[in-house]
């Protein structure tokens, strides 16, 4: 099966538009749209994970900071599509690279329970 992201709320837009426009046929849900279009801003870690495993997406994010310890404690428990975080310095040509190249590149079982962090 491909590879279908959600970005969090902390992920910058520009990311999921420039992937979309480098690759067409990618499946990048934005934060808004998430929920059915109800969002994703102001929930909490554990909430975003469990939604994005329910619809069977990566969670792009840009938290290093909280999402490690919550991914972690959230695999405990329940599976995870996975989760790739970018750093908030990477320019954005270089970001929308990397998310199209993980969607060609590989297939969503490859990433169940996986945590990257991409070079800062």
């Amino acid at each position: 099966m491909k590879v279908r992201y959600q970005a969090d709320a902390d992920l910058d837009r520009r990311i999921v538009r420039a992937s979309r426009r480098r690759e067409p046929a990618i499946d990048f849900q934005l934060a808004s749209e998430a929920q059915s279009g109800r969002g994703l801003q102001g929930l909490p870690d554990e909430q975003v994970l469990t939604l994005a495993a329910q619809e069977g997406r990566i969670l792009v994010t840009h938290d290093y900071r909280t999402m490690p310890g919550h991914f972690a404690r959230f695999i405990a428990i329940a599976a995870s599509p996975g989760v790739i975080i970018l750093p908030q310095r990477m320019p954005l040509s270089v970001a929308a690279e990397w998310m199209v190249t993980i969607w060609a590149a590989s297939e969503a079982e490859e990433w169940v329970n996986q945590i990257i962090s991409l070079a800062r």
